[in-house]
């Protein structure tokens, strides 16, 4: 397993490195030390803002929904083994031709993408921090606690959408019924007062009171969903024959009407077949949107001046751009070159999938609605959800074309859509909470984004050259 463990390591390094280059890729996790050690430094002035409980509270939450991204991204298990594992992690395969069997390569995978990762972005946050020491005030017992809480709330991340993965290839069903018993009983604890809600987030508890007992079950929160995650893992499926009417053809006649009808019905059913138009919401939206809905609540509560739909609104904007990479992200682009079409025609029809798929967007801002009550805001927070969505969306194509799933570990990539989107969003948001109309004028973030995606049909003319 040790062998296995580097090979699978290096395999990963490998396929980052060949794609961006060892130099720009190895510069990642400085950027995020980098940025980190500047937050920390205005740490003394945020918390005149915000007061302790409620800025660690954020922190702690937003690692959690790291660890949500890194483990959901492509966690859908059949799929994973038929076509991401298929076409990068060859080691994944290894049961087919070595005497190694499916559970232990998926155990040393779980460790694997632990370790990487945690490498990857939870070490250089926490050197940052360390870093800034000197001039943040934060004592170094303190860092030393939150270096552990924070490392446990990412693998607290981890190890549920692992759990909900494994689940999910079981059965829909069996899911859903797990998600809906975990909802029940939290609001049953929650509303009867049997427990502090800080209970239910075991690596925040510990942060507020170190003790040995909420160490073994913060720890014990991370090992079961992972031990129940491996134990019923499954990579074999019914081999029966099975028969599937032709739905391709009704769906592009329906879609006929644009220019990109044909790849968009493919598209469509790719994502269907694959089970991206369940998982994909559940784990790479829905979670990330309830993790953030959480943290913006909590704030609001310290800061009760702050619009929480609009500040809401411009987080689902953000995430609703990454509904680009569920139609880019298991696809084999280099396939396309056979087909008689061009960069422009390939962005083209994925941006119309992207633009079907909107209404997400629009759902998610009308749950904020609805858990808020505040409705008279819902027309400006759609327009803003919206507009943000677009651009955010126009600037990974600009940035990364046809492959934004791998291209955002590109230093390069990571720190201009920062600079591109962070402001502009932050903006829109602080205009916006000055006057709920203000949100209106985030449609004229519609022109850039056509300059952006009219830029990047020629800024990617050459992708059959530089991926084939």
């Amino acid at each position: 397993m040790r062998d296995l463990f580097f090979a699978m390591m290096k395999e990963e390094w490998r396929l980052h490195a060949t794609i961006f280059g060892n130099l720009s890729f190895a510069l990642f996790p400085v950027l995020i030390g980098i940025i980190t050690f500047m937050g920390s430094l205005a740490l003394p002035f945020l918390c005149e803002i915000i007061p302790g409980p409620a800025l660690s509270f954020t922190v702690h939450a937003q690692f959690v929904l790291l660890g949500v991204m890194v483990g959901g991204f492509g966690l859908l298990g059949q799929e994973v083994m038929n076509r991401r594992f298929g076409q990068a992690s060859l080691l994944a395969y290894s049961s087919r031709n070595l005497p190694l069997s499916d559970r232990r390569i998926f155990t040393v995978f779980v460790v694997k993408d632990t370790v990487y990762y945690f490498v990857l972005w939870v070490l250089p946050f926490i050197s940052g921090i360390v870093l800034a020491a000197p001039w943040s005030g934060i004592t170094f017992s303190t860092i030393g606690t939150v270096s552990l809480t924070l490392t446990l709330s990412f693998l607290t991340g981890l190890a549920v959408v692992f759990f909900l993965s494994t689940m999910y290839t079981r059965s829909i069903l069996l899911l859903a019924g797990i998600v809906a018993a975990g909802v029940l009983l939290a609001t049953l604890l929650l509303l009867t007062g049997t427990v502090d809600p800080a209970y239910l987030f075991p690596p925040y508890a510990l942060s507020r009171a170190f003790t040995p007992v909420l160490l073994l079950y913060s720890l014990a929160a991370i090992a079961v969903p992972f031990a129940i995650a491996i134990l019923f893992m499954t990579t074999e499926f019914p081999g029966s024959e099975k028969h599937f009417p032709d739905r391709f053809t009704p769906l592009a006649s329906r879609l006929s009407r644009l220019r990109s009808g044909p790849t968009v019905a493919k598209d469509l059913l790719d994502l269907r077949r694959s089970g991206g138009l369940v998982g994909q919401p559940i784990f790479s939206f829905g979670l990330p949107l309830a993790l953030i809905w959480v943290t913006l609540v909590v704030l609001a509560r310290v800061l009760p001046d702050t619009p929480l739909l609009i500040n809401f609104a411009g987080v689902v904007g953000v995430i609703g751009a990454t509904i680009y990479t569920w139609v880019t992200e298991f696809d084999a682009i280099a396939g396309y070159t056979f087909l008689p079409l061009g960069t422009a025609d390939l962005i083209r029809s994925k941006l119309v999938t992207f633009l079907l798929l909107q209404p997400l967007t629009l759902v998610a801002v009308l749950a904020g609605a609805v858990a808020s009550g505040d409705y008279g805001s819902l027309l400006p927070a759609a327009a803003l959800a919206l507009s943000i969505s677009v651009y955010a969306a126009s600037v990974m194509v600009w940035l990364t074309g046809l492959w934004p799933a791998v291209m955002v570990y590109d230093v390069r990539v990571l720190a201009a859509s920062m600079l591109l989107i962070g402001p502009v969003v932050l903006g829109l948001i602080g205009a916006a909470s000055i006057n709920t109309l203000y949100a209106f004028g985030s449609a004229g973030l519609l022109f850039p984004a056509y300059l952006f995606i009219r830029g990047s049909y020629r800024r990617w003319e050459g992708w059959e050259k530089a991926f084939t």
